[in-house]
């Protein structure tokens, strides 16, 4: 009776399951906010999941930043169940290898903007490749030039 009821202590936790741990992670989204209303709504959503340990609000660049034991994928479908659009904050520009790339992009976060450089042809004289430069700044052929002439 004494090894039968050993055994059962013993095999209780054997018998479960053991879960996998969750990592902790830091997840950043972007998330369109346009009022205090719409800021809160998403940082009760995102405050109640199950690990969340911190949500962090920067509404000027429209980024959430949560702190806990969760998972990016759940934390972007419980930021979407919100009806705000939401999308992962590591921004990646679309680039295409056919096309020059804009210096301004629709989907990238305020205040981003791709460095874009003049191509000027060089020349040997100083003097005359600043009046090249003067000359190709307001040429039509110039994607950069000024647009007022």
């Amino acid at each position: 009776m004494g090894a039968a009821l050993s055994e059962m202590v013993v095999g209780t936790d054997m018998g479960r399951r053991s879960r996998k741990r969750k990592e902790f992670h830091t997840v950043e989204l972007k998330v369109r906010m346009d009022c205090d209303g719409c800021e809160l709504k998403v940082k009760n959503t995102l405050a109640r999941m199950r690990g969340v340990q911190s949500v962090e609000i920067n509404r000027k660049q429209q980024k959430v930043t949560v702190h806990g034991f969760v998972e990016p994928q759940r934390v972007l479908r419980r930021a979407k169940s919100t009806g705000k659009r939401a999308e992962l904050w590591p921004y990646v520009p679309y680039t295409n290898p056919y096309m020059a790339p804009p210096p301004y992009d629709k989907r990238a976060p305020a205040g981003h903007v791709r460095r874009v450089d003049v191509v000027v042809p060089a020349s040997g004289d100083g003097a005359a490749s600043q009046e090249e430069r003067l000359v190709t700044l307001f040429s039509d052929d110039n994607p950069n030039g000024c647009a007022v002439m």
